[in-house]
């Protein structure tokens, strides 16, 4: 290990430049909301809350462009598939 490093020509930000897809944001969220997208990645044996919780928010804007029909018989099919 070196005594002084020269950081003179370093650049700051991320090392790999991202997808282009995603944006980075600050954001604050109630404690127990991340630690249940935690706690459901652990059960599944790893990977991304980010990914999971970013998948969760698709879902719910996908589902509000459904009319309200496919909404009530999706709901009652889950009803009647919990019942039995």
């Amino acid at each position: 290990m070196k005594a002084k490093y020269d950081f003179s020509k370093g650049k700051r930000g991320a090392v790999l430049p991202s997808s282009g897809k995603k944006v980075r944001i600050t954001i604050r969220l109630d404690r127990d909301i991340i630690d249940w997208f935690r706690s459901k990645v652990e059960e599944q044996g790893g990977g991304s809350y980010q990914t999971m919780l970013n998948d969760a928010l698709r879902k719910h804007m996908e589902r509000q462009d459904q009319p309200l029909e496919e909404i009530l018989r999706r709901v009652v099919r889950e009803e009647l598939h919990a019942a039995q």
